[in-house]
């Protein structure tokens, strides 16, 4: 009798070692590499450096070394790649998507795969239906299926947006604004608690949607940060102008054009209006309201993602389409509010907001890359530095990923022709690594308009 306790036991640890046996078969650790002899674009923002050698083990670098001078640090048997022409930058990050608004799985994994081998590394979630999302990024972790890392949100918002659609097909199975990552907010809601409630579904960071007033935002903004979470922001939450957003201390709000409802003289009282600026407030060609935000910005480091190129694109769209509603305000306004945040010193990371159909076939982060250079005038490096070490910073993951530096993670891109001579070679992608596994786009599997619900938008 004694003897069947520790037998089982033994079946127990006998039936772990033979599933680790059949996962390490199914997922095999990535070999010791060295990519050797490529030009080196790290992200930092310093100059391009020819003739290197990137030393990988398991998921990190272990060195960025002039080409032949890895002898003794790249380990017996390490598996060599040429990359002498080619050229080499961090992987990118887009940081604003919804992939799961409504939860679609297949197009979610079809829109990731396509994100990947393109070169996309990283995406931050910005409000989708988090059951699934936390799915895909734990399988997008385990290298499952062909996927950027991903970081995502619980949504913070007044009770008045609970009334939106999108509300019901995130959170089905929840009376609107009770769910744990999408959470109605007022004077009554125990903020401790509403904020270790999204904790716990694993999201890294609380986004305030809207309908809040300046002073919950602050008391939000305070807790999550003392709870080690992050808070990402509308740049303006209705009814509160975006100063007070920024003063509240979030880490990074979403959309230059909303922050043009500074210069109102009234401000909209809810999200749900969607009454434009008035665009002749602004005065030309820097705003001193503006600028007033973007010095208050740079002061507390707060990231700027811009979404410029929605805005642009839309324009295209609308005169197309006239039927269509207008936006909250024109592509030429979200250009100049980009250019002259970008001229005051706020960190602006690359962010789309929007996805393609099937009929493209590269990542939506690659318009906003174009955005930054031929509308704001960005020069490609730094725009590279926008969609690498930036986005790593509004995702919380400067220490791991966007730039090429030893101890960091092998995300990176491997490029035909240089980015930096014409910003439109960021689509020459031969290759990508993430996490030190290799995704090299000759094997890339198209989207389908079957997995993108048919869209074949371009």
């Amino acid at each position: 009798m004694k003897l069947r306790p520790l037998r089982a036991i033994a079946l127990a640890f006998s039936g772990i070692s033979l599933l680790h046996a059949v996962a390490s078969r199914a997922a095999p650790p990535p070999h010791d590499a060295v990519y050797s002899d490529a030009t080196v674009i790290d992200g930092t923002g310093a100059p391009a450096r020819t003739h290197q050698d990137i030393i990988v083990s398991d998921e990190r670098i272990v060195a960025i070394v002039p080409h032949g001078s890895a002898t003794g640090r790249d380990g017996p048997g390490a598996r060599r790649v040429d990359l002498s022409g080619l050229f080499v930058i961090p992987g990118l990050i887009d940081s604003h998507v919804h992939m799961a608004t409504p939860p679609e799985p297949v197009r979610a994994r079809a829109r990731l795969r396509r994100d990947l081998f393109g070169g996309v590394t990283a995406v931050r979630d910005m409000a989708d239906d988090i059951r699934l999302v936390g799915e895909l990024a734990r399988e997008a972790r385990f290298g499952e299926i062909p996927a950027p890392d991903i970081a995502y949100v619980a949504v913070f918002a007044g009770r008045p947006f609970f009334a939106d659609p999108r509300v019901g097909s995130v959170s089905k199975g929840y009376a609107p604004g009770t769910a744990p990552w999408m959470q109605a907010i007022d004077e009554q809601t125990n903020i401790v608690h509403a904020i270790s409630m999204a904790r716990g579904t694993g999201a890294a960071a609380i986004k305030i949607y809207a309908d809040l007033p300046s002073d919950l935002i602050a008391a939000i903004t305070h807790e999550a940060h003392r709870q080690h979470m992050l808070v990402w922001a509308h740049s303006a939450v209705f009814p509160t102008r975006p100063a007070d957003v920024i003063d509240a201390g979030v880490d990074s709000v979403s959309h230059v054009c909303y922050l043009a409802y500074q210069a109102e003289p009234v401000m909209l009282s809810s999200y749900e209006d969607h009454t434009p600026v008035h665009e002749n407030l602004l005065k030309q060609p820097d705003d001193p309201v503006m600028a007033g935000l973007f010095a208050d910005m740079v002061r507390r480091g707060t990231i700027l993602d811009a979404t410029g190129s929605l805005f642009v694109r839309y324009d295209k769209e609308r005169a197309a389409h006239p039927e269509r509603k207008a936006l909250r305000c024109t592509g030429p306004t979200t250009t100049r509010l980009t250019r002259q945040a970008w001229h005051a010193g706020v960190p602006i990371s690359a962010g789309t907001d929007s996805v393609a159909g099937a009929g493209s076939q590269w990542p939506d982060v690659f318009p906003e890359i174009e955005f930054l250079v031929r509308d704001v005038g960005m020069p490609p490096l730094a725009a590279i530095h926008s969609a690498t070490a930036v986005g790593a910073r509004a995702m919380g993951q400067g220490q791991d990923m966007g730039t090429l530096e030893p101890g960091k993670l092998a995300n990176f891109v491997v490029l035909s022709a240089d980015p930096l001579a014409d910003i439109g070679n960021i689509r020459s992608v031969q290759m990508t690594v993430k996490r030190g596994h290799e995704y090299r786009r000759a094997d890339y599997r198209p989207v389908t308009a079957d997995e993108m619900g048919n869209d074949n938008d371009d």
